[in-house]
């Protein structure tokens, strides 16, 4: 069961992650909204559509805009849809 975890502390754990080209989307459920911020950024994919970012505050350290997501993503990327997916020195394992 993939486990995402950062600075000590488990972020998100599921048996239902998509993966996409090489990165594991999990389940909104799966993750504690506590540990997420609001961010401004945004960035293109040309095909699965603009992503959103989150940063993650795990016992007052931030991880600006470590975690992803496609609110709306393209008909190609349906599948990740109310998924997030990490970077920025999160692991999954």
């Amino acid at each position: 069961m993939p486990v995402a975890t950062w600075n000590g502390r488990e972020i998100a754990r599921s048996d239902d992650t998509v993966v996409v080209e090489g990165n594991h989307y999990f389940p909104a459920d799966s993750i504690d909204p506590a540990l997420l911020e609001d961010s401004a950024t945004h960035s293109n994919c040309p095909w699965k559509g603009v992503a959103s970012y989150k940063t993650l505050v795990v016992d007052g350290k931030r991880n600006v805009d470590a975690v992803w997501y496609y609110p709306d993503p393209k008909s190609a990327a349906a599948e990740i849809e109310g998924r997030y997916a990490f970077w920025k020195g999160v692991t999954v394992e």
